[in-house]
């Protein structure tokens, strides 16, 4: 067991002082986890196996699974890529720093444990006050994943962090609470046309405006068949099942009647059962234990409590839990792209 300092920046009164001895562990090839803007993240230097290893250890991750590196600002960013590609310029212009996360050719300088083996490299600048003091003040590229144990939701609170990894890492940032709620958008630009391997906080359609043409990689409308599971994945996010809750959750598609017959049915068959809904149909459902996660009005708002709502429902409080589905516009696409990916089973209506 490691011993985990945790700095309270909110009653910190030397922030910079606590941002430096943060810098000082990650020097020193520990892991610290930090928030950025999308949920919180594990970082350690992105150019040491030894410390990158420790993050694998940490979370349980598989080590194929490749590792997104956070730089402080594009300039940092030149000297681990082979080049920055028209397109890219474009997305770092429009989106960064901010929650997109860009694949680039590396230039094989970053730590292979960082990559899995792949030639590429995906980088982020991250818009937070917290994450970008934390880079400049150790000057290293950050590896840096969610800082949660592998499968689990993500976490958007230090104490999601704590509860996860207190004892296993060496130090934690406690800047409160996130803001976007789900991780950053991946975009490949590797090729001429950009492809979205993971949706995220910048949506599809603001990509969109400012590139013309995108695509959508296929694999996240499928499932990852027998082959594709021996295959080293593009992106964090697209081979393992992720951000589970303690309890199975099934996801129902369908109007209040039917998530309502769902309830009745679980409860008649003995099921302690929790429902994750939207603030509209939390008003018109009957249950015991009911969990609120925003409104169809705003998924900006479902998106920044989706995770702490998945971690509310605790194994020895509820069997099952039960959750609505959300359109896929805008951020409702990585939204439901999370929930797919936590989900053990899918109710569908037959209209």
């Amino acid at each position: 067991m490691i011993d985990t300092k945790v700095w309270k920046l909110e009653e910190h009164k030397e922030i910079q002082r606590a941002v430096s001895e943060a810098a000082e562990l990650l020097t020193d090839r520990q892991v610290v986890a930090f928030p950025t803007e999308t949920v919180y993240g594990l970082g350690a230097d992105a150019t040491s196996y030894e410390a990158v290893e420790k993050i694998f250890q940490a979370k349980g991750r598989p080590s194929d699974n490749p590792l997104i590196v956070h730089f402080a600002d594009k300039s940092q960013m030149n000297d681990y890529v082979k080049l920055i590609p028209e397109i890219a310029e474009q997305l770092l212009a429009a989106f960064t720093p901010g929650p997109l996360t860009i694949i680039l050719k590396s230039n094989g300088t970053i730590a292979e444990n960082v990559t899995a083996g792949l030639s590429s490299i995906a980088v982020r600048i991250p818009d937070h006050p917290v994450a970008s003091a934390l880079l400049q003040a150790c000057r290293l590229p950050l590896a840096a994943p969610s800082a949660n144990k592998s499968g689990r939701p993500s976490p958007t609170t230090a104490n999601h962090v704590y509860d996860d990894l207190n004892g296993r890492i060496a130090g934690l940032l406690d800047g409160g609470t996130t803001g976007v709620g789900v991780e950053s958008t991946v975009v490949d630009c590797t090729s001429n046309v950009p492809i979205i391997l993971r949706p995220g906080g910048v949506t599809r359609e603001q990509l969109e405006e400012v590139l013309g043409t995108v695509m959508v990689d296929p694999a996240l409308a499928e499932q990852v068949t027998e082959n594709e599971q021996n295959q080293t994945p593009r992106s964090p996010g697209m081979k393992y099942t992720h951000y589970a809750p303690e309890a199975p959750l099934w996801l129902v598609e369908g109007d209040a009647e039917f998530l309502q017959a769902q309830i009745d049915d679980c409860k008649q068959n003995g099921y302690k059962t929790g429902v994750i809904a939207s603030r509209e149909m939390a008003q018109v459902i009957r249950a015991d234990n009911i969990k609120v996660c925003g409104s169809h009005k705003n998924l900006n708002e479902v998106a920044v409590h989706l995770y702490d709502t998945l971690r509310a429902f605790k194994k020895s409080d509820v069997d099952i839990i039960l959750c609505e589905t959300y359109s896929e516009t805008g951020v409702g696409q990585a939204v439901m792209n999370r929930l797919n990916k936590a989900a053990s089973k899918k109710l569908s209506q037959l209209y």
